[in-house]
């Protein structure tokens, strides 16, 4: 599996965090930035991602910026991109399970580090329960 992820400032520290466990993993990484805490503007980052995963140069994606919602806001203006902003264990299961969630977005400032690989991880192992789910998804 390879993973698209990006990040801004805001969620930097949180984004290398999550690479170390997909490579952990031994999941494949596309690193698109950003590189540093310096100030970047998030909708940049959402649409690199997006663009990556609606492309097919990823299966699935991962971005963070302070909350997770601007950089999810971004990504979900792709075509094909299902972004899922997701703060607990169970909402990510779901986004998966029933919304076949592409891409996981993920608050930098807002989540601790291990909730948060918590949360990839529920996201990564879970899968698309399809039937009934498929055509509300076809809906999107």
């Amino acid at each position: 599996m390879k993973i698209a992820i990006a990040s801004d400032h805001g969620g930097y520290q949180l984004k290398e965090e999550i690479k170390k466990y997909l490579v952990s993993r031994s999941i494949e990484v596309l690193d698109l930035g950003t590189d540093s805490e310096e100030s970047v503007d998030y909708p940049v980052y959402g649409k690199a991602c997006a663009e990556a995963v609606a492309s097919g140069q990823a299966e699935r994606g991962i971005v963070c910026c302070g909350t997770g919602i601007g950089i999810s806001i971004a990504a979900n203006k792709v075509d094909g991109i299902r972004c899922a902003l997701c703060t607990d264990v169970h909402m990510a299961e779901m986004s998966r399970k029933h919304n076949n969630a592409n891409i996981l977005a993920l608050g930098g400032r807002t989540t601790e580090t291990q909730a948060a690989l918590d949360i990839t991880a529920a996201w990564l192992d879970a899968g698309f329960e399809g039937g009934r789910h498929q055509k509300r998804v076809d809906m999107l």
